[in-house]
């Protein structure tokens, strides 16, 4: 006689295989706050009994504790597991769901509803074939729910379920139902939306959820659940797609396997296929396709797996795989939409790091061309994008790097923005185009180099980066150091903040961004002025972290001498050579430095010279020696 454990592992494995051949459903639940999202979510898992006897008991008990519902079950608190939404009664996280019936399986994305959370609703959004679109019966179309399908717009999902909710708190009013369904569509067609299901719910009384419901004879459409299990997914076209593999890694387990490990992101690909290395454009052809269970004589979208080739090609971890015959395009210039995600603004010009695929460059943006306005859709001039705004800008790289447009390909067109100095995700965003001067402007290759330029004024180069608030003394001490450098017989030039402004920056105010443009065009000309062979000062408050940084990434290793002039903020204020504090204290000089603009001080400089207990030549000497224990000067 069996053993019961056999039997229930027999049970399992039955239940596992049942499951395994099944279609996958990724689908987001968005709209505005209290639509009713978490409680469509629940009611489905609910009524698909993909509950365990101890999960139910929990939320009877928690219906009793947190719910809304006099009692009776609230299905929302099956999603809404954080206790600031179980105490707020809102949504603040995406919450991840699975679940299945016998024709398909599904993973749901609950959303919140809130505008500051819109970020977490990119996340939700960015992997789903299908997005349910709550509206509430007694509210009709919010501004929220057009930023949610505007931004579902963006992201590319084409199939949209209408749920308009809480029907039994406006008697199931057909004509209520058909004029916020015309709302919508008429909106939904200026953003490109057309593939809509309109879809009559109370998610609370199951209406129309699993059955068709007897309040609404008028309502000839699918169920919920109905639409869910049947509608088609882009599986299909993601496999007839070009093929690309962004690389993962490179999988060198010994000295005779060479492999390129990654997860395809669309097509299809067979031994034998010939096959491009993007972007340094080598081709080769397809030796083996390598999986942990074997060897396979195709790989479709979705696999993970280690292609082989044929020939021996450099490649590492963020190159693209393509067919020969249909690569992807290469460039380091796009125009692109951005979704900005984070209370501090997108500042053009302030580098962040850019990771598209599996790779990561460093990222500038320029002034945004326009934003929307997500209830008009009107574009409106911007200098900056603040928080939830979406913009329409040019991006710059640092290298070169393979691409799709986005509306081809979501995996090679869709990218996000990183805070180089918290790695903090700030916004994401999707590549329309490559800019025509990304493929018109080369480098152009001249013979003599830095290395012959330094050599001929026997000197290495350097970039002297003094920073440090208004009065703190940085351009007297650059000065001086200039003056001692000249006198050893070493070639320099001293860019300070105020001469700058006079000419090349004179265009350029005090706003964030604004300063953030003055220090990249500094730092440019300072990289130009190195290359020259030149040992450069820049005297410049220079406040922005993220700023300095780009500066030192323009440099070879170690030609980037970080120079903090330490001054506190009150003794820089009674100094106040210029009268720039009174000023700003009184009001006449806005966005000042240490007054209502930030100073971030270096967190680990080359060198910090503290001007409270020395002098201006004292500090000049300090930085002399400096200079020569790193090895600039004997």
């Amino acid at each position: 006689m069996a053993h019961v454990s056999d039997l229930i592992a027999d049970d399992i494995e039955k239940y596992l295989k049942q499951h395994e051949h099944k279609s996958l459903l990724r689908f987001i639940t968005c709209g505005s706050v209290d639509d009713g999202k978490s409680t469509v979510i629940g009611r489905l898992l609910y009524e698909s009994k993909m509950l365990f006897e101890d999960q139910l008991a929990a939320i009877e008990a928690d219906s009793r504790k947190w719910g809304t519902q006099g009692g009776e079950i609230d299905f929302a608190l099956l999603v809404d597991g954080l206790a600031a939404e179980r105490e707020q009664g809102i949504t603040i996280d995406v919450a991840y769901r699975f679940f299945s019936t016998d024709r398909r399986k599904f993973i749901v994305a609950d959303t919140p509803g809130h505008e500051q959370y819109t970020r977490n609703m990119i996340t939700g959004a960015s992997t789903a074939d299908v997005a349910v679109i709550l509206i509430d019966a007694r509210k009709g179309v919010l501004t929220q729910t057009r930023r949610h399908s505007y931004l579902v717009s963006l992201i590319g999902i084409k199939k949209v379920v209408l749920a308009i909710n809480k029907m039994d708190l406006v008697g199931y009013s057909e004509q209520t139902f058909r004029d916020i369904e015309e709302q919508y569509r008429a909106f939904a067609r200026q953003i490109g939306l057309t593939d809509i299901t309109a879809i009559p719910l109370s998610a609370l009384r199951g209406d129309n959820m699993l059955q068709h419901s007897d309040a609404t004879p008028w309502y000839h459409g699918p169920t919920l659940m109905g639409y869910l299990e049947t509608v088609g997914i882009e599986e299909q076209a993601q496999q007839q797609g070009a093929f690309r593999l962004p690389v993962q890694w490179v999988n060198r387990p010994n000295l005779d396997f060479r492999g390129f490990a990654g997860t395809i992101a669309s097509g299809v690909i067979r031994p034998d296929d010939r096959v491009r290395v993007l972007p340094s454009g080598r081709e080769s052809r397809v030796a083996r396709i390598v999986t942990a269970d074997g060897d396979l004589g195709q790989a479709v979208a979705g696999q993970s797996i280690t292609l082989t080739l044929a020939d021996e090609i450099d490649i590492s971890r963020g190159d693209v795989i393509c067919k020969a015959e249909a690569p992807a395009e290469v460039a380091d210039q796009f125009e692109c939409t951005i979704v900005w995600m984070t209370e501090e603004p997108l500042l053009p010009g302030r580098p962040y790091l850019l990771k598209l695929g599996t790779s990561t460059v460093s990222a500038t943006i320029t002034e945004p061309k326009y934003k929307v306005n997500v209830n008009t859709l009107e574009h409106l001039a911007a200098k900056k994008l603040e928080l939830n705004e979406i913009g329409v800008c040019n991006l710059a790289l640092d290298r070169p790097v393979p691409f799709d447009a986005y509306g081809a390909n979501r995996d090679t067109g869709g990218f996000i923005l990183i805070d180089r100095m918290t790695n903090s995700t700030v916004g994401a965003g999707m590549l329309h185009f490559a800019l025509r001067r990304a493929h018109n402007i080369h480098l152009q290759p001249v013979d003599v180099n830095k290395e012959a330029r330094a050599l001929a004024k026997g000197q290495k180069p350097a970039v002297l980066w003094f920073t440090g608030l208004s009065g703190a003394g940085k351009s007297t001490i650059a000065n001086l150091v200039e003056k001692k450098l000249h006198a050893l017989g070493r070639h320099t030039y001293l860019l300070d903040g105020d001469n700058v402004r006079h000419g090349l920056n004179k265009d350029l105010g005090f706003t964030e961004a604004d300063r953030v443009e003055n220090i990249r065009r500094v730092a440019e000309v300072a990289r130009l002025m190195a290359d020259a062979g030149l040992i450069v000062m820049t005297a410049f408050i220079s406040p922005f972290r993220a700023e300095r940084e780009l500066a030192r990434s323009l440099l070879a290793e170690g030609e980037f001498i970080e120079i903090h002039v330490d001054t506190p903020l009150e003794v820089a204020e009674e100094r106040d050579v210029k009268g720039l504090y009174r000023k700003a204290r009184r009001g006449e000089l806005l966005n000042f430095t240490g007054i209502d603009s930030p100073y971030e001080p270096p967190e680990a400089p080359e060198l910090r010279v503290n001007t409270l207990d020395t002098t201006a030549e004292q500090a000049a000497d300090i930085v002399i020696a400096k200079l020569r224990e790193l090895g600039f000067i004997n």
